[in-house]
């Protein structure tokens, strides 16, 4: 099983149901953490509410300070819609396909966000099911919404065709909605998979099969100069319920691009998944394989590496303190595996393993 995880280690080069949209914003709340007797382990069905998001505005440098000079609500990437102003997305002409209402039927919906929904339609012509984020222009009030939609749909055409992120079909839109078709996923999330197993682990092997495809996402969306920046189970979608389903990477509203030898300085992405280097404002690609580690650790025994109470714990943890691999399972997991670990969990990016 060792040789497996090291495979894996030299990697270098779908939308289900969900709460968040293309076109939100690359800001979101902070939810508080939940306090008391939040237990470590991951047999805890409240995970998905432990996931603390600290994002801001998805916004190179100087225009995202000139924006926040401007008065952009700090952590919420918008500000109120300036009274008897015409919002930015209803104003601007994407370049997208006009005719969605030819070429698809809306049916029920999957989930939404805070700028839309996301349905499954029906392609007209050869009765395919895919699955259509349907964007408001009307809730895209500042240029940077509309920037946010623009990078999305451009990212997921850079990483079209690759196994292992969800299938971009095309663009439309009209006067009111911006339509991104995209690749129906229907095996649920990769948190949902981890929670329904014993123990909430997977054995070395199966671990190693969703690590090898995770890794090949990282390689190619750096391979096209990109950073994915929140990746983490609920991001990772089964293209169907069978057990050996390939894994698709989603959720793209907060990557972005990076030249070679630039940092970003901005702290976006999970808490429990987030790298150092991120929290110290000078991140990178390499912060993509940081969280791959986490998740991998989480796999391996069903306890996430770096835990507090309160997001300001979980940052200290992450920024302070080393992954526990004393307790069971780690004991009966291969040296393999845990140098493996250990290397993608390296605090120094300049030596992560690659």
């Amino acid at each position: 099983m060792g040789c497996c995880f090291s495979t894996a280690g030299k990697v270098t080069g779908g939308v289900s149901a969900g709460n968040r949209e293309a076109g939100e914003p690359a800001a979101s709340r902070l939810p508080a953490a939940e306090g008391g007797s939040a237990r470590r382990s991951l047999n805890f069905q409240k995970l998905r509410q432990l996931s603390i998001r600290n994002k801001e505005q998805n916004q190179p440098g100087k225009e995202r300070e000139k924006d926040k000079e401007k008065g952009a609500a700090a952590g919420t990437g918008h500000r109120k819609k300036p009274s008897g102003l015409i919002p930015w997305g209803k104003r601007t002409d994407f370049g997208y396909a006009k005719d969605f209402d030819n070429c698809y039927a809306i049916g029920k919906l999957l989930g939404h966000g805070q700028f839309g929904y996301t349905f499954v339609a029906t392609d007209r012509v050869n009765g395919d099911t895919v699955a259509v984020k349907r964007i408001d222009k009307a809730k895209m009030v500042l240029p940077i919404a509309v920037e946010d939609v623009k990078r999305e749909v451009k990212i997921l055409q850079a990483l079209k065709g690759h196994e292992n992120v969800v299938h971009f079909y095309n663009a439309f839109e009209d006067d009111n909605y911006v339509y991104i078709v995209m690749e129906l996923c229907e095996g649920g999330e990769l948190l949902d998979r981890i929670l329904s197993k014993k123990d909430s682990r997977y054995t070395e092997k199966d671990a190693a099969i969703v690590v090898r495809q995770m890794l090949k996402v990282a390689a190619e969306c750096h391979l096209h100069g990109l950073v994915h920046r929140d990746m983490k189970p609920e991001n990772f979608l089964f293209k169907s319920n069978v057990k050996d389903s390939p894994l698709k990477a989603t959720d793209f509203g907060l990557s972005d691009f990076i030249k070679p030898g630039k940092r970003f300085h901005d702290i976006v992405g999970s808490a429990y998944y987030v790298a150092p280097e991120v929290l110290k404002r000078k991140s990178g690609p390499e912060s993509d394989v940081w969280s791959i580690g986490v998740i991998t650790y989480i796999l391996l025994c069903g306890r996430r590496p770096f835990w507090d109470k309160t997001e300001d714990g979980i940052f200290k943890e992450v920024l302070r303190n080393k992954p526990d691999f004393r307790k069971k399972p780690w004991p009966s997991i291969s040296t393999s595996a845990k140098d493996f670990v250990q290397k993608l969990l390296t605090k120094d990016p300049r030596h992560t393993h690659g």
